[in-house]
């Protein structure tokens, strides 16, 4: 079943790789429960099927990091990128794409908080194994109040911009 409008997340772990230890978390990945991630807080998210994919990599979270100041301006409190990559992976990303502080790239390795949400994207017929499908939501203290689900191969409804006039 997938998520809708209305729903809350459903309980499950993401990983996030940490530059520099802090108190309760050591450099490398860390394992975060959802449900705790997301209590009292408006999170904008959005999720892709890939690291370093072209569409990913030059429109989707660059998309995210230039509106950062703005989506949070509005009153959201963190803006997540969600990913069936490891947390190396992630944390490679987000240096690469200087997301720090702006956008929190989180690992989902094995796909299976994407299964949990019902947003599984079957891409093995081409090599990529399962991966999630492109959408973004805006979660307000767990509850989806904003779902954009991508129909296809393009980065149209998902966009930062999208989410932005939505909030």
């Amino acid at each position: 079943m997938t998520i809708k409008i209305g729903d809350r997340l459903p309980a499950g772990e993401v990983q996030e790789y940490i530059e520099e230890e802090t108190e309760g978390c050591v450099i490398g990945p860390n394992k975060f429960k959802v449900e705790d991630l997301v209590k009292g807080k408006t999170i904008a998210l959005f999720a892709l099927p890939g690291a370093y994919t072209p569409g990913c990599s030059k429109t989707h979270l660059p998309g995210f990091i230039k509106l950062a100041d703005q989506i949070k301006a509005k009153g959201v409190d963190e803006i997540w990128c969600l990913s069936v990559n490891d947390a190396f992976v992630m944390g490679a990303w987000s240096r690469d794409q200087g997301a720090g502080g702006k956008v929190r790239l989180l690992a989902d390795g094995s796909g299976e908080y994407t299964k949990k949400l019902g947003l599984e994207l079957d891409l093995t017929a081409g090599g990529l194994g399962v991966r999630s499908q492109r959408y973004s939501a805006l979660i307000k203290d767990g509850v989806v109040t904003q779902l954009n689900l991508e129909g296809g191969g393009g980065i149209n409804v998902s966009t930062a911009e999208k989410l932005l006039e939505q909030i």
